[in-house]
């Protein structure tokens, strides 16, 4: 087509000759382009890649566990009774007590029936309670006496279905919202310093 044009149009091959050089370089462009060719280097797999923040847990308090009464068990719960101004702290220290009680095989030095424990169908959970007002609303029957939410300042299991020694352990700010107190997956390890008594 470009040879016709030329036959058509003498004189004028000066131009037609550049313009056939740029259409090759522009097709080179084009083919380097598709082929892969970036502008910007591609970023390392380190850096594409977000790393997993890791789960910070609070370190055990050093204030002593409140004082606290058996409110009420069955099978599968225990709910405890602390005073009603109990600070988080202080409820926390009682979970990480609850835990050394656990894997020492010691519940019944804090009045808890270590034959209950030893009895449980896989799990056993430990409801904790600034008060008494509302630590009836899991099992009472009638309406609960607090509403219809979970007003615990902190939880404890122990068990699980697949191992007898699994723990969890919870400080509870409402219904919705909770902190961990140590990695569930982490496996125990004693405090020898603290007492097991109340």
């Amino acid at each position: 087509m470009l040879q016709r044009f030329e036959a058509i149009v003498p004189g004028k091959l000066g131009i037609l000759s550049l313009w056939r050089g740029t259409l090759a370089v522009s097709a080179l462009t084009a083919a380097l382009l598709m082929a892969g060719c970036k502008s910007t280097p591609p970023q390392s797999a380190a850096a594409a890649t977000p790393h997993a923040q890791a789960a910070l847990y609070p370190p055990r308090p050093s204030v002593p566990p409140p004082a606290f009464n058996v409110f009420h068990h069955d099978a599968s719960s225990i709910t405890l009774v602390t005073k009603e101004d109990a600070t988080d702290d202080e409820i926390e220290s009682l979970i990480w007590q609850l835990r050394d009680a656990a894997h020492a095989h010691a519940f019944d030095t804090l009045k808890i029936s270590q034959k209950l424990v030893d009895g449980r169908d896989h799990k056993i959970w430990f409801h904790i309670y600034r008060g008494s007002k509302c630590a009836s609303e899991k099992y009472a029957s009638g309406p609960p006496p607090c509403g219809g939410s979970y007003h615990a300042a902190g939880d404890y299991t122990f068990g699980s279905y697949t191992s007898p020694e699994a723990d969890n352990g919870a400080l509870l700010h409402g219904e919705d919202h909770e902190t961990e107190l140590w990695d569930p997956d982490a496996p125990y390890a004693a405090q020898p310093t603290r007492s097991l008594g109340n």
